[in-house]
This record gives structure tokens, C-alpha cells and sequence, in this order.
């Protein structure tokens, strides 16, 4: 507690009530509630918020302490209940002012966008070898289990995945390497429905990872959480109305959701077709958040 008091004493507070929840500790105060969070030295965010200042965004909690305190002292927000979908619109609404308030461009070069397509490429020819090592195994046996045989009824649609990603990341090559410049925002980059909250503001949480980097990495991280959750075809048309997508930027956004996941024979027989069943559903819904734009492009 002898960090705690030191604080306590820097910011003048007298606390009544501490309540500890996860990594946080709710303070109650004789001048309000604070959160405290131990400082992650990895992640500097006070230029972050300098530059948010700057650029008119104020959609976060206040932050009290400073560089030489080992705790972040944070305003507490207490959080209205709203129904999850109006959350999650909400939330999309507040992602994209940040990206459209903090949009700049900058000169890039060829091995930035060689290092995305390398990577890219890398995970389709590890993940093919992958599956077509353990479709030798499994069809190799003279019985499946239910999951060996869900996954052999389902492999089309994991091989089908990657060919799409392998076609069309060379499709984005082609296009992004002809570019010079390249649009950068902050990314919040730790995007969930639980990192935000709203009461007659709207308030984004847990900035610790946040970085400037391309737009489409807030997207890909609260579609990976929440795919199976929401409707991100009226979510994407939603987001892409206040900030539209790049050519380049949709179709790389694209190929990182379409990328399937590394399957394991890793538990107990319905407990693993439980999660391949959840696989396919998200392959599904994906494809059918993908369909749209490329019917259009096919008119």
C-alpha cells in the first residue's frame, strides 16, 4: 500500500472505500471515485492522448497521474445499461471520429508493405501444409471420431479460405506497392465491447496498446472478438459511412478476417466439435459479410 499512499498523498486524496476488480482497484474518495491500474512501462500512452487532445478527441476517461507515478489514476465512469447492440453501433460510431479525426499520411516504402504480404503468404503456406498433413492422418484411419469427421466434411471450406486469401493478397500487393503514401490513424488496438462504456458520454477504455499504425487493425481485432456476436455487415456499412475504406485497406481488412484459424486435437470429442462448429460459423459469416462487395465489383 506504501505506492498507494504516496499517490494518495501527490493528489490529495483521502480514500473511504478501495475495491479491487481484475488489474483495477476502485478508489472511493472524498473527492469522487478514481480507478488505479499499475503503469505498463511497455506502453507509453501520454503522447497518444496529447495528440487526441490536439485533434479534439476526448473520448476517454481523464487520466490524473503522470510519467513518474508507477500507477495510472483514472476517472471513474460510472456505466449506463444499454442493450449490446446499441452498444456495439455506438462503439463503432466513436471508432470511426477517432480515425477520421486523427487521418495524416506519410511517405512509406516497399518493405512496409512487403513485410504484410511475406506474413501473409507465410500463414497460407503453413496453415495448407498444416491441414494437408491432418487430412492424411485422419483419412489414413478406418474410423473417425465426430470431430475428425466434421473437420473432413468442412475441409473445402478451410481450403477455399485459403485460396482466397492467396489469391488476393497479390491483388493487394499489386495495388499498395504502386503507392508511395499510406493513411494512419490511431488505433486504440484493443477494440471489445467491454472497453466501452457509455452514461451521457461515450467513453473508450484500456488505451495501454494503442499506436498509430493503418485503420483496418481496430476493425480486424473487434471482428476476431466479436464476429459471432453482431451483424458486421450493417457494423462495416455503419463504420465505412462516417469513414470509408481505402481500396487497398478493404481488401487487406478482408484477407486477415478470411485467414482460417490453426485447428488442434487439443480436448475431449465434443468439446472439439463444439469449437470446429463455431469455426464454421464465423467462415460462414464472414463469406457473407465478403459477398456483397464482390458481387458489386462483378455488375
Amino acid at each position: 500500500m506504501r505506492k498507494y499512499s504516496d499517490l494518495f498523498q501527490k493528489y490529495d486524496l483521502k480514500p473511504n472505500k478501495i475495491k479491487i476488480i481484475g488489474k483495477a482497484t476502485i478508489i472511493d474518495t472524498d473527492k469522487g471515485k478514481y480507478v488505479l491500474k499499475p503503469k505498463n512501462r511497455k506502453y507509453n500512452n501520454n503522447n497518444i492522448f496529447k495528440y487526441l487532445n490536439s485533434r479534439s478527441f476526448d473520448y476517454y476517461p481523464k487520466i490524473y497521474s503522470d510519467d513518474s507515478d508507477d500507477y495510472d489514476l483514472v476517472e471513474y465512469v460510472e456505466e449506463v445499461e444499454e442493450p449490446k447492440e446499441q452498444k456495439i453501433s455506438d462503439l463503432i460510431e466513436i471508432v470511426s471520429l477517432l480515425h477520421n479525426k486523427t487521418t495524416h499520411y506519410k511517405d512509406v516504402d516497399e518493405d512496409d508493405y512487403k513485410k504484410i504480404y511475406e506474413d501473409v503468404k507465410n500463414n497460407i503456406e503453413y496453415l495448407t501444409e498444416y491441414y494437408n498433413d491432418m487430412m492424411e492422418i485422419i483419412e489414413s484411419k478406418v474410423f473417425m471420431s465426430p470431430s475428425e469427421y466434421f473437420l473432413a466434411q468442412n475441409i473445402s471450406k478451410i481450403y477455399g479460405s485459403l485460396n482466397y486469401c492467396n489469391r488476393e493478397i497479390e491483388k493487394w500487393y499489386e495495388i499498395i506497392s504502386k503507392k508511395r503514401k499510406q493513411r494512419f490513424v490511431v488505433l486504440h488496438n484493443n477494440l471489445e465491447l467491454s472497453h466501452f462504456i457509455k452514461n451521457k458520454n461515450a467513453y473508450l477504455l484500456n488505451w495501454e496498446k494503442s499506436r498509430i499504425d493503418i485503420p483496418i487493425f481496430d476493425l480486424y481485432k473487434l471482428y476476431k472478438r466479436h464476429a459471432l456476436d453482431f451483424d458486421f455487415v450493417s457494423l462495416l456499412k455503419q463504420y465505412e459511412k462516417n469513414y470509408p475504406l481505402l481500396e487497398e485497406e478493404r481488401l487487406l481488412f478482408f484477407i486477415l478476417i478470411s485467414l482460417p484459424e490453426r485447428l488442434e486435437f487439443d480436448d475431449n470429442d465434443l468439446k472439439l466439435c463444439i469449437k470446429f462448429s463455431k469455426v464454421l460459423e464465423y467462415m460462414y459469416k464472414t463469406e457473407n459479410l465478403l459477398s456483397p462487395y464482390y458481387a458489386e465489383n462483378r455488375k
